[in-house]
């Protein structure tokens, strides 16, 4: 049943973002596609695998336990943070933070995820900043 609730919900929003592409005003600058095709491609997409969902639904899943799905949320809380801090905090700071805390969730121990946190926040901007010259959120700290 849950599959096809999935489904459903789905094809809904897939048609609610079909009609709000439907309203893109387009300049007469524009090319031959136009801003609205790439939206209905996306549209179209959602809605076919609704679709499959809705005629085709999974046995009944095996969902998690009320801890595992708090466990979730948070994350999920902890990514809406991270966005959230961003632009307060910088990309180094916010992303060791985030990274630090899902590792750690996933398994490994605090010490580990602190190391891999700020090894992955190190080497991100190190990559993205230094060698691709992207620009990314300054910190406090101006970097």
């Amino acid at each position: 049943m849950s599959d096809r609730i999935f489904g459903g919900i789905g094809l809904v929003l897939a048609l609610i973002y079909a009609w709000q592409a439907a309203i893109i005003q387009e300049s007469f600058l524009t090319d031959t596609v136009g801003p609205k095709m790439f939206p209905f491609i996306i549209a179209a997409m959602m809605g076919l695998s609704s679709i499959y969902f809705l005629l085709k639904p999974d046995p009944e899943p095996h969902w998690p336990h009320a801890g595992r799905l708090a466990e979730i949320g948070l994350a999920a809380l902890v990514l809406a943070a991270y966005a959230e801090l961003l632009p307060v905090a910088g990309f180094l700071i916010s992303t060791a933070i985030a990274a630090t805390y899902l590792t750690w969730r996933l398994g490994s121990k605090i010490i580990e995820s602190l190391i891999i946190g700020v090894g992955t926040s190190v080497g991100i901007y190190v990559i993205f900043r230094l060698v691709l010259g992207l620009s990314l959120a300054r910190g406090p700290f101006g970097f």
